[in-house]
């Protein structure tokens, strides 16, 4: 199943589906890829060093190293004008960014947003992506102050505007800074 890309299909003015794509995406891969190879290699180095490897047993390492892979697989998150999407392994979810009904933010272990959009599209993401991402940010606010003022959003503006000051903040403090002028 192919997730959103950069280029990938047609938005409403015709350019790009998704011109903005995670750009932190590709070195977490990269981290999740290093730990399933670094697991298959440590439990092969074991099993072969107590002499017990046998056939059965690698691939039972090797299919437990493609599960631990599949589970730190980050999603992929794409944006576009009034789009949002999110990509996994088995599914991929969107919602209209300029149609949201609903913003949720979830704090704990695993800390998440979750939006709903006026079709019923909902979906859940991770608020670090678009924190670590100001292009992806800027999407999803842009569609999220159509929204407000379509009259759409009837909760969780208060949760938007929670995340523009985490997240619009410290850019605005590094660009003053790389300009020299703080």
């Amino acid at each position: 199943m192919q997730g959103p890309q950069a280029g990938q299909g047609q938005g409403r003015g015709g350019g790009p589906a998704y011109p903005t794509v995670d750009r932190r995406r590709r070195a977490d891969v990269r981290l999740a890829t290093g730990c399933a190879l670094g697991f298959c290699a440590l439990t092969f180095l074991v099993d072969w060093d107590a002499e017990t490897l046998t056939l059965p047993r690698a691939l039972l390492w090797l299919t437990l190293s493609a599960g631990v892979l599949t589970v730190l697989l980050p999603p992929r998150v794409a944006a576009g004008p009034g789009l949002l999407a999110v990509s996994g392994p088995v599914r991929r979810r969107q919602v209209h960014t300029d149609a949201l009904v609903a913003v949720r933010q979830y704090a704990g272990a695993s800390a998440h947003l979750v939006l709903s959009d006026a079709h019923g599209h909902r979906l859940e993401l991770d608020p670090r992506v678009l924190s670590g991402d100001p292009l992806l940010w800027h999407e999803l606010d842009t569609g999220a102050r159509r929204s407000l003022e379509r009259g759409t959003l009837r909760e969780g503006a208060e949760v938007l505007e929670r995340l523009r000051h985490e997240i619009d903040d410290p850019i605005a403090q590094a660009v003053l800074k790389a300009s020299g002028l703080t």
